[in-house]
């Protein structure tokens, strides 16, 4: 199979929650520090990320670390309804020009539990990005997910559903960082659409 299609997920029970830590792995087509900005930035990654249908950065610590409030797309054909997340996103650049995103969830004053979504919690999650040694302008990502659905779902479900959800989001990382790209290519700007705003 070619390095560059193939995806592969594993998982272990987490230490966190009673559930389980995801690794998905996949390489993607686009240079290490061109992937910094598309994977970090609230409104590039509402753009490319078909797993959430907001996500809005609601407090902004310093240059590298911000607060984001994420609600996601209903998923297992329905059966998992939609959560609302806050996190704080803090991002990093490491020796080998490696690139770490790292998030978790967080109490925040502004932004409480509402009656319309169920409130997830995110354990230590995140992205690493890499350049690959035999060709830089190629980056391995590897992503971590912990998170605590809540509700009244069933383990099983979560287990069955999360590996595909994942390699559906490094698929999207894969789709969207062409079309990210494109416009800049062709020379022409791309105009933005703006997300609306939710009550």
């Amino acid at each position: 199979m070619d390095y560059k299609k193939k995806i592969t997920v594993s998982s272990k029970a987490s230490k966190k929650f009673h559930g389980n830590i995801y690794r998905a792995e996949g390489i993607i087509s686009e240079s290490t520090s061109k992937l910094a900005d598309f994977l970090y930035k609230p409104e590039i990654r509402i753009k490319w990320d078909k797993s959430l249908k907001v996500y809005n950065m609601i407090h902004k610590i310093d240059s590298d670390t911000f607060i984001c409030h994420a609600i996601t797309q209903s998923f297992a054909m329905g059966s998992i309804s939609p959560r609302d997340f806050v996190d704080v996103v803090h991002s990093k650049w490491h020796e080998g020009n490696v690139y770490v995103i790292s998030s978790r969830s967080v109490d925040f004053p502004g932004y409480p539990p509402s009656s319309h979504y169920i409130r997830g919690y995110n354990h230590a999650c995140g992205f690493v990005c890499s350049p690959l040694k035999d060709n830089p302008a190629h980056s391995k990502v590897v992503m971590f997910v912990q998170t605590e659905m809540r509700g009244k779902l069933s383990p099983s479900i979560i287990e069955a559903t999360m590996p595909s959800n994942l390699v559906n989001l490094i698929l999207s990382v894969r789709d969207g960082i062409k079309t990210h790209k494109a416009p800049s290519e062709r020379g022409r700007h791309h105009s933005s659409q703006s997300l609306p705003k939710k009550k």
